[in-house]
């Protein structure tokens, strides 16, 4: 039986997706990385499909380079001196840089400690947007992330071997072929003079309805306009999309304008894109549930306010009085003890989770077969006291 809270990362779904993320490298020509800004469990790398890392910090290196292995890659708003100190001393495989005053930076240092592996990239803003939610919009007005063409006028590019540019956020292929439009239109004069481009992440490449054809189109032609190019691509979610299941117990039922279950799952604690994005998890009830990340025939999903018979908020209980994941719709109201499922619950929640409140962080756990469970990490009063 598990413990409550709990982040159930399904393995057969991970395989699956890696299978997804395999063809498109193979057809597209495209490298594959994995950002470990969205997921960065080790004891699940076996089970993906990447071909190198990219990190957002010195930690996150550390991270790729112990436990995932492949190209290390790494990209950062700004790096300070002992950052890029500490990525050289790793023997970082390519940095991209967000400003040419990193970049003189960067130079000034790798001359000081004789560093000259390491290859160097810039992000470019192709000042064209794609995002639906501005504070995950990289393209969004006065956004601090990526080069404007405007900045490269009268800058020194000679050490420069690749480009980076990252507008997406769970959108599908057609997204990104107008971005690439865009870039060769406003940055067309430096693709000959570049070795590899990093198209980023936010490419939801393993969702059904994702146009991969598109995506593997689009990448080809890329291909053949300029053959001397080895392009990334850079999904975070997309390994891990529809893989894993944020399990909560009710601990208790208060009513206020209607029922409100109180879980020992907090938003604010463990799904904060609940509440910063925001947006309503799906959820859904089933007393044989197996693990797996997809609910069962014998699963009960709830509903939208007045799909079911009864309304009900489902909440956390930290102090935070908007700690909640939606109103949802039931049959019946869920009682203490019940159990509740989250899909789609792997990305963007192990690696934001929080103590506040002092409440306990959720157990992660690899299921590897139908009922069959492995504790991977539990934690406790130290990992709480020792943060402070």
């Amino acid at each position: 039986m598990l413990n409550t809270p709990a982040f159930v990362v399904d393995t057969l779904a991970l395989t699956r997706n890696a299978a997804i993320l395999r063809e498109v490298a193979e057809r597209s020509g495209a490298r594959m990385l994995l950002a470990l800004k969205a997921f960065s469990m080790p004891a699940a790398a076996p089970y993906l499909y990447f071909e190198g890392t990219c990190a957002s910090s010195v930690h996150e290196a550390m991270l790729g380079m112990e436990a995932f292995g492949g190209e290390q890659h790494a990209f950062a708003a700004a790096f300070s001196e002992a950052d890029m100190r500490a990525l050289m001393q790793l023997g970082i495989h390519h940095v991209t840089l967000n400003s040419f005053a990193q970049l003189r930076q960067w130079r000034r240092i790798a001359a000081e400690l004789g560093h000259t592996s390491t290859q160097i990239g810039l992000r470019i803003n192709p000042e064209h947007s794609e995002g639906q939610v501005p504070i995950y919009d990289p393209c969004a007005p006065h956004s601090r992330l990526g080069i404007r063409k405007v900045a490269f006028e009268g800058e020194d590019l000679s050490d420069i071997s690749g480009l980076h540019c990252h507008n997406l956020c769970e959108q599908n292929a057609d997204c990104f072929a107008r971005t690439l439009k865009a870039i060769e239109e406003k940055f067309g004069d430096l693709l000959p003079q570049i070795k590899w481009f990093n198209f980023g992440g936010g490419h939801h490449i393993t969702r059904d309805d994702y146009d991969r054809e598109l995506l593997i189109s689009t990448l080809q032609e890329f291909h053949k306009r300029y053959p001397h190019i080895t392009y990334y691509l850079e999904p975070g979610e997309a390994h891990v999309l529809n893989a894993g299941t944020f399990v909560c117990r009710v601990l208790d039922v208060v009513e206020n304008a209607g029922p409100i279950a109180i879980l020992d799952g907090s938003a604010a604690c463990h799904t904060p894109d609940v509440i910063e994005m925001p947006y309503t998890p799906r959820v859904f009830t089933d007393p044989h549930w197996s693990g797996e990340s997809m609910p069962s025939p014998t699963a009960l999903r709830a509903g939208q306010p007045g799909e079911h018979a009864i309304d009900v908020r489902l909440a956390g209980p930290s102090c935070l009085a908007g700690d909640c994941f939606g109103d949802y719709s039931f049959d019946r109201v869920p009682a203490p003890g019940d159990l509740l499922y989250f899909e789609d619950m792997a990305l963007y929640t192990m690696v934001k989770t929080n103590t506040f409140n002092g409440i306990h962080l959720p157990d992660l756990v690899l299921r590897t077969a139908p009922k069959t469970f492995k504790v991977v990490r539990t934690f406790g009063y130290e990992d709480f006291r020792s943060r402070l």
